[in-house]
């Protein structure tokens, strides 16, 4: 009787190692006395104790933390940069049999490529460029990646750490841009203001008419200031009718 229950035993657990149930994100690589025979999966995959091993490979999109990264940029800024890396699977063989360790591989190369092509870029290009620099990373890191069948389908740069001298310099120079761009519009208004002065200075030229009206209107605009004393100038215009009469 007990060797019955021995054999039973092992004709249970020799079913559960020959089925295996594979998720519909899972997929199964296949080796056959070591040597690669497929890849199945999704389902009820029989697996052959003792001549057949099954590695199990997950196809979900993977979240990548890049560590900070020391980045010197090409204008000979220090800074720290860390970002996001998402990634996934698309060819279960090559991820087993091209590379021991693909998550590690892929975020080992994730560093080095973010060193190396933000170190080509300014300073200023790490912070009003950002969707250009993450379009640069993922391509150069896919393509990278293509050999392990991995696709990297997206690259977001997360924080730009910038020391405090560096922080204060750029604090300088933006307010020197702000005040060099208030100087400018300044100018540009007086010199708008002159050229409308001319232009009306040459209007009143040609309408000599239009000057009296202008002084008529202006001594209105005066009288219903709250003042007992109005001081104005006279133009000779006015008065030179009368001088004539008494000549």
């Amino acid at each position: 009787m007990p060797y019955g229950i021995v054999v039973v035993v092992l004709i249970v657990l020799l079913l559960v190692s020959t089925f295996r149930v594979l998720n519909e994100y899972e997929r199964g690589v296949m080796l056959t006395l070591g040597r690669f025979t497929g890849v199945k999966g999704p389902g009820i995959v029989v697996v052959f104790p003792v001549l057949q091993q099954m590695r199990k490979v997950d196809l979900r999109v993977v979240v990548l933390n890049v560590p900070k990264q020391d980045v010197i940029t090409r204008d000979n800024v220090s800074v720290k940069v860390n970002a996001v890396v998402y990634f996934r699977v698309v060819d279960p063989g090559k991820a087993i049999l091209q590379v021991a360790s693909p998550f590690e591989a892929t975020s080992q190369v994730a560093q080095t490529t973010l060193r190396s092509v933000l170190g080509q870029h300014e300073m200023d290009d790490l912070l009003a460029q950002r969707e250009k620099l993450n379009a640069d990373v993922q391509a150069i890191l896919d393509q990278n990646t293509e050999a392990w069948g991995i696709k990297v389908s997206n690259v977001e740069i997360k924080d730009v750490d910038l020391d405090e001298s560096m922080i204060r310099a750029m604090a300088k120079q933006a307010e020197a841009e702000r005040t060099r761009r208030a100087k400018i519009i300044h100018a540009e208004g007086e010199s708008q203001a002159a050229q409308t002065l001319v232009q009306a200075a040459e209007s009143l030229a040609r309408q000599p008419s239009a000057m009296q009206l202008r002084y008529l209107q202006t001594l209105a605009d005066i009288s219903h200031e709250k003042t007992q004393i109005i001081v104005f100038p006279l133009p000779l215009d006015l008065i030179k009718p009368l001088l004539g009469r008494n000549d």
